[in-house]
C-alpha cells in the first residue's frame, strides 16, 4: 500500500491548521541567533541531509554517531516531536518516561542482554553492577503495567514515551540518519485478547498515517519481518530515498508492498524426483564462475543456463551467548546472489557471517567453489535452500571435488534439505507473491515500524489480568516506533534542491524568512515592522537583520536554510513593494508593503 503524496521539486511546503500554531508564533533575529552557515560540505558527509543540515547550521558532529542540535535544529526537532505527540495523544495513548540507564536484570529475563550482542552499550557502576543504555524498553513497559494493573477492567491501555535510545552501531554514518544516540517515540499496547491487539494495531497505523502526512513525508507502508523484536505481524513505514539503506518492493497491480527481507518467493510445485536421468559427474576444469561453467557444459552438448545451476554458499551462524560458529550451506539458483540481510532476517536472532578462508581450512570436507548438497548430510552440515529448490527439481552443482561438477542432481533423490529460507536476492520484475505481476524495487529509509508482539514479553514477566471468572488472562502486546530525530533527516532527504533545504511549513524553523538587504536604515525599519506584524498574526518569522552582510550572502543563506516563504525587503521598497518568493517553486511575486503582512499570513494558512 502506498501512502503520501510527492511534493515540491522534491517536497512542497505546506501547513495544517496554522490558526493555532503548535509551538506558538516566534521571531528569530539572525543578528543574535546562534547560527553559522558553511560554504563547504563537511568532509564526512555522504548523503544530502547530512551535508545540508551541517552546512545550514542545524546540527554539529560531536563524536561518531553523536550530534549536537543547534537552535534552528532544535526548533525543527521540537515541531516534529510536537506533531508526533499530538497524534499519539489524539489516539488515546498516555505518555510516560523511563530512564535510559537500565539494570541488566530486566533484559536477562528476556535473554536480550545476550541476544542484542555487540549492539548493546554495556557498563558497570562503581559497585560492579551491570547496566545498559536502553536501545528499546519493552521490558520496562511490561513491568510498569504489571506493577499498576491487575484486573481485566483496567485494559486495554496504550502507553508511550519519547526517549533517547542508544545502539553501538558498528558503522555510524549519514549524520543523524544512523547514529549511536537517537530519539524515538516508542509505544506499547496491552490487550486482553488478539482482537484487542488488532484494534490497537489499527489505531497506531492510522495515527502513523496522520503523523507522516502532517510531516510532509512521502512514504510507503510495507510488510516487514519482526526480527529480534519477535511477534507475528509487522509493517514498516519507509520513505523512498536514493540514500536509503532499506530496499522494498511494490506491486502496482494489486498494491502489495514489502521490505525485501520480508518478500516470500512463491514455492515451485513439487514433482517426481525419480523422473530424471541419473546423477552424473563431469570434469569442469577452469570454471571459476557460473558463466564459465555454463559455457563449458554447452561445449559438451549440455544446454543449461545459470538458472539451472545450484549455487551453494557457505555461511556461519552463532546464537547469542555462544562462542563457536557453526557452518551452514545456503542453496540458491545460480543466476541469483545470496542476500545476507534476507538470510539474517530468516535466522534471527542468530548472527550470520560469510565463511572465510580460515573457516574452510578448518572444514576440509567443504571444497570451496565445488560444493554440492549431495555430501552435506554425511558432513553433518545443515543445508537450507531457496523455495525455488523444490522437491523433484534437477540441478547442475558442485561434485565436492576440485574441477568437478555433477549434472542431474535432483532434490529429494540425490539430496535432502534441512529447511527453506528466503535467501536469494529480490529483483525488479520478480513475480508478486500475491498476484504474480512484476514487482518494482526501490530504496528507502525506515521512519516507523509497528509490531504485533503477542505474548513474548507478557510470558517472560507473567503479565496477567484477573478475568471476570477470577481466572488469569495473559496479556497480549503491540510495539510501535517512530524515529523522531531520524524523521528530521528523512524530511531533509526528500525536501531539498541544489541550493539547500526546502522544509514543509509544518516543521520549518519559521513560516517566513524576512531578508533585509541594503545599507539604508529605512529597509531595516520596514523589515522589522513587517516581522512584528506577522508575529501578531501568528506567523513564525526568521528575520535576517544582519548589518554589513552582502545581499548575495543573505540570499544564499535563505535558500540554504530552507524556510518555505522568503520575503526580500530592499530595492523595491522605494516603489512601495516587497518581493515574496516561494522557496519550493522559485515563484516570485511583488506585494505592496501595506498589504504584505495580511498576504503572507493568508499564504501561511493556505499552505
Amino acid at each position: 500500500m502506498i501512502q503520501g503524496t510527492p511534493h515540491g521539486p522534491q517536497c512542497e511546503s505546506r501547513s495544517l491548521d496554522h490558526g493555532t500554531d503548535i509551538l506558538g508564533a516566534v521571531l528569530l533575529r539572525m543578528s543574535t541567533l546562534f547560527l553559522r552557515t558553511l560554504r563547504e560540505d563537511p568532509a564526512d558527509a555522504e548523503v544530502p541531509s547530512h551535508r545540508l543540515l551541517v552546512r545550514a547550521g542545524y546540527v554539529r558532529r560531536v563524536a561518531p554517531g553523536g550530534y549536537a542540535w543547534l537552535p534552528l535544529g532544535q526548533v525543527v526537532y521540537d515541531r516534529i516531536e510536537a506533531i508526533v505527540k499530538e497524534e499519539m495523544d489524539r489516539m488515546g495513548a498516555q505518555q510516560v518516561h523511563f530512564p535510559a540507564l537500565l539494570p541488566r536484570e530486566y533484559y536477562e529475563a528476556t535473554n536480550r542482554w545476550t541476544e542484542y550482542g555487540p549492539d548493546l552499550f554495556r557498563l558497570k557502576d562503581r559497585k560492579g553492577a551491570d547496566y545498559l543504555l536502553g536501545p528499546t524498553h519493552e521490558e520496562l513497559f511490561t513491568l510498569m503495567v504489571k506493577g499498576e494493573y491487575s484486573s481485566y477492567k483496567d485494559f486495554p491501555v496504550i502507553l508511550y514515551q519519547i526517549q533517547t535510545k542508544y545502539r553501538d552501531e558498528p558503522r555510524p554514518r549519514a549524520g543523524i540518519l544512523r547514529g549511536r544516540e537517537f530519539v524515538m517515540k516508542d509505544s506499547y499496547s496491552f490487550d486482553l485478547d488478539d482482537a484487542g491487539l488488532q484494534a490497537s494495531y489499527d489505531k497506531h497505523r492510522d495515527a502513523y498515517i496522520r503523523t507522516f502526512d502532517r510531516l510532509g513525508l512521502r512514504y510507503v507502508i510495507v510488510s516487514a519481518v519482526s526480527g529480534a523484536m519477535g511477534g507475528s505481524h509487522s509493517e514498516e513505514f519507509i520513505a523512498p530515498s536514493p540514500s536509503g539503506e532499506d530496499t522494498f518492493v511494490a506491486c502496482h497491480a494489486c498494491g502489495y508492498a514489502a521490505n525485501t527481507e520480508a518478500v516470500q518467493v512463491r514455492a515451485q510445485a513439487a514433482s517426481d524426483p525419480f523422473a530424471h536421468p541419473p546423477l552424473r559427474e563431469v570434469d569442469t576444469p577452469g570454471t571459476p564462475t557460473i558463466e564459465s561453467l555454463v559455457a563449458l557444459l554447452a561445449g559438451q552438448g549440455l544446454a543449461v543456463t545459470a538458472a539451472d545451476t545450484l549455487k551453494n554458499v557457505v555461511l556461519k551462524t552463532r546464537l547469542p551467548g555462544e562462542d563457536d560458529w557453526t557452518p551452514v550451506v545456503v542453496g540458491v539458483p545460480g543466476d541469483r546472489e545470496v542476500d545476507l540481510r534476507r538470510v539474517a532476517a530468516s535466522l534471527a536472532p542468530a548472527e550470520v557471517e560469510i565463511f572465510e578462508a580460515e573457516d574452510f581450512a578448518a572444514h576440509p570436507g567443504l571444497v570451496r567453489g565445488y560444493i554440492g548438497p549431495q555430501a552435506l548430510r554425511v558432513l553433518g552440515v545443515r543445508y537450507l535452500v531457496d523455495p525455488r529448490v523444490a522437491q523433484g527439481t534437477s540441478w547442475v552443482t558442485g561434485a565436492n571435488a576440485v574441477d568437478r561438477h555433477a549434472v542431474h542432481v535432483v532434490a529429494g533423490r540425490d539430496f535432502e534439505v534441512d529447511g527453506y529460507v528466503e535467501a536469494a536476492e529480490v529483483r525488479a520484475g520478480d513475480p508478486c507473491p500475491v498476484c504474480g505481476d512484476g514487482l518494482s524495487i526501490d530504496r528507502g529509509i525506515e521512519v516507523g515500524h509497528i509490531f504485533q508482539l503477542g505474548r513474548k514479553y507478557a510470558d517472560a514477566f507473567e503479565l496477567d489480568a484477573l478475568g471476570p471468572d477470577a481466572k488469569p488472562i495473559r496479556i497480549t502486546m503491540g510495539s510501535y516506533g517512530i524515529g523522531v530525530s531520524r524523521a528530521m533527516a528523512v524530511i531533509a532527504e526528500q525536501c531539498h534542491d541544489a541550493k539547500g533545504l526546502v522544509w514543509p511549513r509544518a516543521v520549518a524553523p519559521a513560516d517566513v524568512h524576512v531578508v533585509a538587504t541594503g545599507k539604508d536604515d529605512t529597509v531595516f525599519v520596514a523589515a522589522d515592522e513587517l516581522a512584528d506584524q506577522l508575529v501578531v498574526r501568528g506567523v513564525r518569522v526568521l528575520l535576517d537583520d544582519r548589518r554589513g552582510v552582502s545581499p548575495g550572502v543573505k540570499f544564499n543563506d535563505s535558500e540554504l536554510i530552507g524556510v518555505p516563504t522568503i520575503v526580500v525587503v530592499g530595492r523595491g521598497l522605494a516603489s512601495g513593494v516587497v518581493e515574496v518568493k516561494d522557496r519550493a517553486t522559485g515563484e516570485r511575486t511583488e506585494v505592496p508593503v501595506e498589504a504584505a503582512a495580511g498576504h503572507l499570513a493568508d499564504l501561511c494558512r493556505q499552505g
